[in-house]
């Protein structure tokens, strides 16, 4: 019998994810540093790039190499990698325009849409409990974004940036969206590797508009801020072997804090009494959600074990 790759060790998966949290939250403040210099492409391409040779290590270790390679639905990974780094784009379009914590908490939208997108595209039941999560969740993205739709000159910079995120949050929606039928066919670790081989071909065609020559200390930071994607895709990916998806999903609310401190101590930024009112009501939205699919697997699970005899 081959052993299982996974076990219950959850004060080790909880540490994975919040490392895993960390390194994320480190590596978008450092893209805010170089977007001052670099267009959003060419920042795109660093992160791509040299997080795929993280990646190349992890699945040699994992001894899961060849099922990184390996894919029945080229075209899916083609337009999940079209997706992702859209989303990866907007959101640094974002992080050149707006204070780290605003960027942050806007993300947190992503589930909302998720769900709003799985019950259209897939067919998915929302019943009332997650319809009145869903309903929160985008009452509060209204309230953070409210304040920058409401500028009298809508080209300003802080509006462009607020709904470039907002942009890319839903691209992640459709990301997610796309994940959940690609790994019906695909092995995770393809679903990765070829993310990073999409984005970096995909935003180097972003060259030919006119790309930065940096200087060697912008190219260690522009090689770290890959570097510090990959390990912090590994050490996120990681986690879920050691701990219920359930379990560790309301850590991804931890990047607030990440957010509020770097972004004090680093560009002097602190967050709006809109923005943290806004995020408490998506993370509250999103804490509901995660119960409910909870409470549906515990059902899910007591049924299989009254129909299944030998559960």
């Amino acid at each position: 019998m081959a052993k299982s790759l996974t076990s219950h060790r959850p004060v080790l998966a909880v540490t994975l994810k919040l490392s895993a949290l960390f390194l994320f939250t480190s590596m978008s403040a450092l893209v805010k540093v170089l977007s001052e210099d670099f267009p959003p492409g060419e920042l795109v391409f660093f992160r791509s790039l040299f997080a795929i040779p993280i990646i190349i290590i992890w699945l040699i270790a994992r001894g899961e190499l060849a099922q990184g390679f390996v894919v029945k639905k080229p075209m899916g990974h083609f337009w999940r990698g079209v997706l992702g780094t859209t989303a990866m784009g907007l959101t640094f379009t974002g992080l050149s325009l707006l204070p780290l914590p605003e960027v942050t908490a806007i993300g947190y939208a992503t589930p909302i849409f998720t769900l709003i997108l799985a019950a259209v595209m897939l067919g998915e039941r929302i019943r009332m409990i997650r319809i009145g999560a869903v309903a929160l969740g985008l009452f509060g993205v209204l309230i953070m974004v409210w304040p920058r739709l409401g500028s009298t000159e809508m080209e300003t910079a802080a509006t462009i940036g607020a709904l470039c995120v907002l942009a890319a949050t839903i691209a992640r929606s459709f990301v997610q969206i796309h994940i959940r039928q690609l790994v019906q066919v695909d092995h995770p670790a393809a679903i990765v590797f070829y993310f990073c081989v999409t984005g970096t071909l995909l935003s180097g065609l972003t060259a030919f508009w006119g790309w930065t020559m940096p200087t060697w200390e912008q190219a260690t930071i522009l090689i770290a801020v890959g570097l510090t994607g990959g390990v912090a895709q590994i050490l996120v990916t990681s986690s879920y072997r050691f701990g219920q998806a359930s379990m560790l999903a309301p850590y991804d609310y931890t990047t607030m804090l990440f957010a509020i401190v770097i972004g004090y101590i680093w560009f002097d930024e602190l967050p709006t009494i809109a923005i943290l009112i806004g995020a408490a009501l998506v993370i509250t939205g999103n804490v509901v959600v995660i119960w409910r699919e909870h409470q549906l697997g515990l059902e899910r699970g007591k049924a299989r074990s009254v129909t299944d005899p030998k559960a």
